[in-house]
């Protein structure tokens, strides 16, 4: 459990949403072959283990029932059959089940925290959100949908039991709560909490918006260390 933390101790804190690239090299163990990440989320959310948040919903007010989970990137499609014998045509009725390899990001929401009382740096994941890539009927790319919110909290006391690939050393073995809690992963700052509740990208773009990612990086940075020179 996280050490409990005192309100008047908070002497500064900061609201951060990011984002994980599952195709960084640093993020690989998010798509290990012989578990993905999103297999242990939908695995729970589909037992109605997890609770589950609308995908707007980064505030968890909004919740989602598993069956409604079940049927996110999944769809229903008619094929024109012809029996061979007598030429009669029917259709046929497919399900296409969410192709997992579709789950490309990750967002999280954190808080980062100053404890003035141990003058220490905390950083609090809040909640995490799958996004998929959609694509239209022909292939094309469209757009990144989020599927839905998780509870970071609830979801820890099942990532504690999961293990994961690590890429370091084989000999030690490290569960998915410690990729999280180490930091051992790599994303971009997409948010912070401002008065227009804007995105990085409503208003940067391209090299602008990585600028404004390592800009909101390097603050926190002095923000930390201006506190350990009081």
């Amino acid at each position: 459990p996280y050490e409990h933390l005192r309100e008047s101790d908070v002497f500064y804190e900061r609201r951060i949403w990011r984002e994980i690239n599952v195709h960084e090299k640093l993020n690989k163990p998010f798509i290990y072959p012989q578990g993905y990440f999103i297999d242990i989320i939908l695995d729970a959310a589909y037992e109605c283990v997890l609770q589950t948040y609308e995908m707007v919903d980064d505030q968890f007010k909004i919740p989602l029932s598993c069956e409604k989970v079940k049927t996110i990137g999944n769809s229903i499609d008619t094929e024109l059959v012809v029996d061979p014998v007598t030429l009669e045509e029917s259709y046929e009725v497919i399900e296409n089940l969410l192709n997992r390899d579709y789950v490309t990001k990750y967002r999280l929401k954190e808080d980062w925290i100053f404890d003035k009382q141990l003058s220490q740096l905390y950083v609090r994941i809040i909640g995490i959100a799958p996004i998929m890539e959609k694509y239209d009927e022909n292939g094309n790319f469209m757009a990144d949908i989020v599927m839905f919110w998780t509870y970071y909290p609830d979801l820890r006391n099942l990532l504690v039991n999961e293990e994961v690939f690590n890429p370091y050393n084989d000999s030690q073995r490290l569960s998915w709560d410690d990729i999280f809690e180490m930091r051992l992963f790599a994303s971009v700052i997409t948010k912070e909490n401002n008065v227009w509740d804007r995105r990085i990208q409503d208003y940067a773009i391209g090299i602008d918006a990585l600028l404004e990612h390592d800009r909101i990086r390097q603050e926190m940075f002095e923000k930390e260390h201006d506190l350990w020179s009081l």
